[in-house]
């Protein structure tokens, strides 16, 4: 009797823990489950601008931007938004493509372009390339880097495109793929004798510099101060004097045009702090330096790049999983702040009490959000590691008649 009593209450048992893991693999209400995430408005690297006011410092150009390389914030602004001539500053999206064009195989700096009569009929700035000369493909790009050689930008252009026009109309589109909204380039060189449009704006060389310093070999170059070309008989001299004058400038792109005044777009780095600075239209060349070293050192002195790191969150309770418990990670975070605020920043990681399965990898879980005060500088989601898949009936059925043979 004794016997069937326990038998019969292990089968009991045996029922009622069926019932409860049946219950505890249905999915989790919304309030249990993945939480909403980020704002439509929220940006995972930062804010896009920092709210100084437009034109607050009254700089003496038709246009200028301040902004921070890693994020994209802009620190400062003034007529940013206005289209422009941008003289040789053009040749930044020129060089973007030629770098994309090497990165991509296509294009290799060991390979040697034939000079055509288009190429070395250019004027203004020039190496003075012959028609039939040839020349490799890293000689051409310090050309226009450093010396910013008008025949050496068409002879690179044909090299890729096969023509200026089907390079032309590759720029445009590379600028419309990158959201510069004020732009329309008509040649590859800046020169505007005859050009009728050709227009960009101070915000929009900032996103075409951003996007060419992230190949970090244009760096190389358009930090040296001199060097050679055909062997060492040809000096070149960097157009940029920031590059010698300026500390911690590593580039960019000079232009000037009497239709476009005195152009640069200027990058220089401090302690990991990179910025990005645009003038247009300064009256002349020592104005336009100036006016650089200005914007440059305001923007050195009063702002830093805060940054966290990736990050693993602790084991999260899974319902219904095949696995007890959910592991998440966050990514690595950055934004611009007043230097003021760089020590103040709080982090908060706000995560379920309970996830239920399934979860794909990537899903969002949670989120981090970075704060000063009271005030928000940025979040950033919590996504799950793994898939979780959801634990099957007949899974559940083994691990129970185990646990009853044990009994």
């Amino acid at each position: 009797m004794m016997k069937r009593t326990r038998f019969l209450r292990r089968i009991l048992t045996l029922l009622m823990t069926l019932l409860l893991v049946m219950l505890s693999v249905i999915p989790a209400t919304a309030e249990e489950g993945i939480v909403p995430i980020l704002d439509a408005e929220e940006n995972a690297t930062g804010v896009s601008d920092l709210g100084v006011k437009e034109g607050s410092l009254q700089l003496p150009c038709k246009g200028a931007i301040l902004m921070e390389a890693t994020t994209g914030a802009v620190i400062y602004c003034q007529n940013d938004a206005e289209a422009l001539p941008p003289a040789s500053v053009t040749k930044i999206m020129t060089l973007l493509l030629v770098m994309e064009a090497i990165d991509a195989g296509t294009v290799r700096l060991d390979d040697t372009v034939a000079v055509s009569a288009n190429a070395a009929s250019m004027g203004g700035s020039q190496v003075f390339l012959k028609e039939g000369e040839r020349m490799k493909v890293e000689d051409l790009l310090k050309s226009v880097v450093i010396a910013s050689a008008n025949d050496a930008a068409v002879a690179l252009a044909e090299h890729i495109a096969g023509s200026v026009p089907t390079f032309v109309e590759r720029m445009n589109s590379r600028a419309a793929e990158l959201g510069m909204k004020h732009t329309r380039f008509e040649n590859v060189t800046g020169l505007d004798d005859t050009a009728e449009h050709h227009l960009t704006s101070a915000r929009d060389i900032a996103m075409m510099s951003r996007e060419l310093i992230k190949h970090q070999t244009i760096l190389q170059y358009s930090s040296i101060w001199m060097d050679t070309i055909r062997d060492g008989a040809f000096g070149l001299t960097n157009t940029n004097r920031l590059v010698r004058f300026y500390p911690g400038c590593t580039g960019l792109k000079t232009g000037s045009t009497s239709k476009a005044g005195f152009c640069v777009s200027v990058t220089a780095e401090r302690d990991g702090f990179s910025l990005i600075c645009v003038i247009m239209g300064a009256e002349s060349r020592d104005v336009r330096n100036a006016t650089a070293t200005q914007l440059l050192d305001w923007g050195f002195a009063n702002y830093g790049l805060y940054s966290s790191e990736a990050a693993t969150t602790d084991p999260i309770p899974l319902t219904g999983g095949a696995v007890r418990d959910c592991e998440g990670s966050y990514g690595a975070f950055s934004c611009v702040l007043p230097k003021s605020e760089m020590g103040s920043v709080k982090k908060e990681v706000s995560l379920p009490d309970r996830l239920a399965a399934p979860l794909k990898a990537g899903d969002e879980i949670g989120e981090v959000r970075f704060l000063v005060g009271e005030k928000s500088v940025g979040k950033i989601p919590v996504i799950v590691n793994d898939d979780l898949p959801k634990i099957g009936f007949f899974e559940v059925f083994a691990r129970i008649f185990a646990r009853f043979l044990l009994i």
